[in-house]
C-alpha cells in the first residue's frame, strides 16, 4: 500500500520517517509498505489517525484514463497532523514556494527550535518557542519572509486554539483566515492537514492540476485554478469522493505527493 508522505515533516531521504506532537506527547512514524506508530516514552491521550483511501469509493464521473490509474496504483495511506498549530504553521512555510524548498525550510527550523527525537526528524517547535525567536534567528534561516505570518498564526492560536479545536471543519477553515496572512489556500491546505479530509483542500492548485494533465493529456485542461476547482468538484458527487479523488491524485507524485507545490 503507498503511503503519501506529502506533509514536509517527513525525511523521505531512506525509509520515510517523522515525528509529531499530538498534544499529549510525541509519537514517530515510519512508511514502508504502510503506516508504523510508536509513542516516545510514557505517552497519554489517543493514537495519531491514519486514514485509508480507496479508488473503489471514487464516483463514475472521473474521467477513464485518471480513473485507470489511480485504480492501478491502489490504496493510499495519510497520517493526519494531529497539532492544529504545526498544521497552521506548516501551511505557512508551504506557502509560494516549491514543495522541495517547504521541506528543506521545514527542516531546518525543527532541526534549530523543535524537540529532537534520535532517529527520527526534530519535532516542529511550539508556538511559545516561535514567539520567543529574534528577527535574525528567522534571517539565519532563510525564513524572513515567514517571520511575521508565523509570529500572528503563533499569537492567534494560543489566544483562539481552544476555540477553534472544537469547530467543525469548514468553520475552522473559515475561522482561521482572520488571522494577517492566512488566506483560502493556508487555510484548507491546513484543515485539510488535520481532518484528512482534502474535499476542503485547494484542489485547484498547481499539484492537482499537474498530476491531472500528466496521466490524462488528452483532456483540455483549465490552466486556471477556478475553472479547473469547478471542474475537478464535478467528478465527485459527494465530499468524500472528491478527498479520495484529490488524496489519490496527488499521491501519483510519489512519497513526497504534492510535488510541485503551488504558489
Amino acid at each position: 500500500m503507498r503511503v503519501i508522505c506529502d506533509h514536509p515533516g517527513w525525511d523521505i531521504t531512506s525509509t520515510p520517517r517523522r515525528a509529531l506532537y499530538t498534544g499529549h506527547g510525541i509519537w514517530t512514524a515510519t512508511a514502508a509498505t504502510a503506516l508504523t506508530l510508536t509513542p516516545v516514552g510514557e505517552v497519554q491521550g489517543p493514537t495519531p489517525v491514519v486514514d485509508t483511501y480507496f479508488p473503489d469509493d471514487l464516483g463514475p464521473q472521473v474521467p477513464q484514463k485518471l480513473r485507470q490509474a489511480l485504480d492501478a496504483q491502489g490504496p493510499v495511506q495519510r497520517l493526519r497532523t494531529p497539532d492544529l498549530w504545526e498544521a497552521l504553521a506548516t501551511a505557512i512555510i508551504r506557502q509560494v514556494i516549491r514543495a522541495d524548498q517547504a521541506r528543506k525550510m521545514f527542516a531546518r527550523f525543527c532541526l534549530a527550535y523543535g524537540t529532537r527525537v534520535p532517529g527520527f526528524p526534530a519535532v516542529f517547535p511550539r508556538p511559545h518557542t516561535v514567539l520567543t525567536l529574534h528577527e535574525t534567528a528567522f534571517t539565519e534561516l532563510g525564513m524572513a519572509f515567514k517571520r511575521r505570518p508565523l509570529i500572528a498564526a503563533a499569537e492567534a492560536y494560543l489566544e483562539f486554539g481552544h476555540k477553534w479545536i472544537g469547530l467543525l471543519p469548514e468553520d475552522l477553515r473559515v475561522e482561521v483566515q482572520a488571522v494577517p496572512r492566512i488566506g483560502p489556500w493556508t487555510a484548507g491546505a491546513a484543515v485539510a492537514d488535520i481532518t484528512n479530509d482534502f474535499s476542503l483542500y485547494p484542489y485547484g492548485d498547481l499539484a492537482v492540476r499537474t498530476w491531472a494533465t500528466r496521466v490524462v493529456p488528452d483532456i483540455d485542461w483549465p490552466t486556471d485554478e477556478a475553472t479547473f476547482a469547478s471542474w475537478w468538484r464535478s467528478f465527485a458527487q459527494t465530499p468524500r469522493q472528491l478527498s479520495t479523488l484529490t488524496v489519490l491524485t496527488l499521491a501519483l507524485g510519489g512519497s513526497s505527493g504534492q510535488d510541485p507545490t503551488p504558489s
